[in-house]
């Protein structure tokens, strides 16, 4: 059984400028103590070609609610795509214990102009300045991963040495951005409404 449950994510200052650090509201519960901490929440930018990381590292938060104030910089606009600065991408939330990836938070982002002649014809070349990010709070995608929580190894627990600890190269968490930008590529920009 998980230790750590997510009672809730609140996406802060949304839309923001593309600029501005991704903010976020982050309820939790430890039904039990962690004979750890755990170990960070991250932050992971995903666009239709490529993907970059950003990670913070949280105190200890054990036995109790929780709710923390999250906060991460931008994507670094030197390494996104010129075709990918514009429309929709994914922003990935995740947690990890004991080097094992336990939930992934994924949430659509469409990054347009805020500039109506910019919107009709964009520049060839991305005009960060111009950009408003607005991520989809209100239709989060969770996942869960099963891990050893310091348990004795049963139904609901993986022992380490089958999950990797690598949640970027798990099977579950290569499906979840599969799936996210397999839809965004063939439902396109225009196709979602994000208000």
């Amino acid at each position: 059984m998980a230790k750590v449950h997510i009672v809730n994510v609140v996406v802060l200052d949304n839309p923001s400028p593309f600029k501005n650090p991704f903010q976020f509201e982050i309820t939790f519960e430890c039904v039990e103590d962690l004979q750890e901490e755990l170990e960070k929440w991250g932050v992971l930018c995903i666009n239709k070609t490529d993907h970059y990381k950003h990670d913070n590292p949280l105190c200890s938060y054990q036995g109790h609610n929780s709710s923390i104030k999250f906060q991460a910089d931008p994507p670094d606009q030197t390494k996104i795509p010129v075709c990918d600065a514009v429309g929709v991408t994914v922003v990935l939330l995740t947690c990890g214990y004991k080097g094992q990836e336990f939930v992934r938070v994924g949430y659509y982002v469409n990054n347009s102009y805020t500039d109506p002649e910019m919107q009709e014809s964009p520049p060839d070349t991305p005009v960060f300045d111009k950009l408003q990010r607005n991520i989809l709070g209100s239709q989060p995608r969770v996942t869960k991963f099963k891990i050893d929580w310091d348990d004795a190894k049963d139904n609901e627990n993986i022992p380490p040495a089958e999950n990797t600890g690598d949640a970027s190269t798990s099977q579950n968490s290569v499906d979840l951005k599969t799936s996210m930008l397999a839809e965004v590529n063939s439902n396109s920009a225009c196709a979602m409404e994000v208000a």
